[in-house]
């Protein structure tokens, strides 16, 4: 029956308490030091923003675990170096090799979390913290036609009057959707919506305005004006330009869709554009050859956006085992070093990551999104030289 040694059930004890102690540390501080502060400076309110802490939360531990882990084995190993129990072990016949087990297992179950967090959980925490805001706007927004009888969103043409408002159903709405000044500066082109009582939702991600409408009366710019009775559904845009869509808040398959989706339309427009210039050419219309056209532009759209995917598939992967390559570094360094005061190792082993290690990754993710490198390569070189770091200093420890 396999067993785990003792001190390496020890050292892994240590490890693992330390770590969360240093994570839930972390994480506090950055939770206070920005995201609150943000999130009221963008106009959440308190209860709003306790609401969607629990989901900001994961998105932050991608970039707090590996940091964390990497103070921890700096601390750990610091001290049982600095202390002389790796003098002792070694004196016993233990390798520092099966000292470090325990750290570079913390690091590979690390990288395996830290990547079930951006693929499956950050995704769904994306959709409740929208979902969330959108609760507290639409809170705000009936409690402020409940007190002042009107609101107004001029940069995106809402403008809304009512006589009395009960519960989530307005009396007596005058709706106008669109208002905005015409080309010819003469009037406003709006649509204007007025009935006995209506129900509203606003749907943020859509950039939509879903109205049911009780006896309704429609009046449409340039149109004659239209009467419906019973209850109407109208969905009305609220802005025109809607949100666009983050790679970052996507699964890998959901990913993998999109890129395949892509590609398909990238082709679709290809052909499009083929048969256009061989009509050109037929026609010997060569002006319509020089200009450009719409389509070209779609396609230059769609590669930027299947670099974009591809980086950010890659990228996750790559920055998940980023703890292992941490762990493979800050190990062999602290003992290295053999200093008790780990802050000292900490910041001479995090100093270069952060000088060097970084500024790499986000240059290649760049130049990876520009399509100038292959994100298969590219989002590795980082993860390359912290093992080749990690290996020459492990080397110098076991050979002393």
């Amino acid at each position: 029956m396999f067993t785990i040694p003792l001190i390496q059930r020890y050292i892994f004890a240590e490890l693992t308490r330390t770590f969360f102690s240093v994570l839930g540390a972390v994480t506090v501080l950055t939770i206070f030091a920005g995201v609150i502060q943000q999130a009221l400076e963008k106009g959440l309110s308190v209860g709003t923003t306790l609401s969607i802490l629990p989901y900001i939360i994961p998105s932050m531990m991608p970039f707090t675990i590996p940091a964390a882990l990497l103070l921890t084995v700096c601390l750990v190993y610091g001290r049982i170096s600095g202390d002389h129990e790796v003098t002792a072990a070694k004196a016993a016949g233990i390798s520092v090799m099966s000292l470090l087990w325990p750290a570079l297992f913390l690091g590979t179950l690390l990288s395996a979390c830290s990547l079930i967090l951006t693929d499956q959980v950050i995704p769904w925490a994306e959709a409740k913290i929208e979902q969330t805001i959108v609760q507290g706007m639409e809170d705000i927004f009936f409690e402020r036609l409940r007190t002042t009888h009107g609101f107004s969103d001029g940069k995106n043409g809402l403008f809304i009057t009512v006589a009395d408002v009960d519960g989530r159903t307005l009396i007596q709405p005058v709706i106008e959707v669109g208002k905005r000044r015409s080309k010819d500066g003469k009037k406003d082109t709006s649509t204007t919506l007025r009935a006995v009582e209506a129900k509203i939702q606003v749907n943020v991600r859509e950039r939509r305005v879903d109205v049911m409408l009780r006896d309704a009366y429609v009046s449409l710019p340039g149109q004659q004006s239209l009467r419906y009775t019973g209850w109407k559904k109208f969905s009305l845009p609220w802005d025109a330009e809607p949100r666009k869509l983050k790679a970052r808040y996507l699964a890998v398959d959901q990913i993998d869709e999109e890129m395949r989706s892509v590609q398909y339309a990238q082709r679709d427009a290809r052909d499009r554009e083929t048969i256009r210039n061989a009509m050109a050419l037929t026609m010997a219309d060569f002006d319509q050859l020089a200009r450009p056209t719409p389509t070209g532009k779609a396609i230059r759209e769609r590669q930027s956006w299947y670099h974009k995917l591809h980086t950010e598939k890659h990228s996750r992967y790559a920055l998940a085992c980023s703890c292992f390559f941490f762990a493979l570094l800050g190990g062999p360094f602290a003992i290295w070093q053999a200093k008790s005061q780990f802050l000292t190792t900490f910041i001479f082993c995090f100093g270069p990551i952060v000088g060097i290690y970084y500024p790499i990754v986000m240059g290649m993710m760049t130049q990876a999104k520009q399509g100038n490198f292959d994100p298969r390569i590219a989002m590795w070189i980082g993860n390359a030289l912290l093992c080749a770091a990690g290996l020459a200093v492990l080397r110098r420890v076991m050979r002393f």
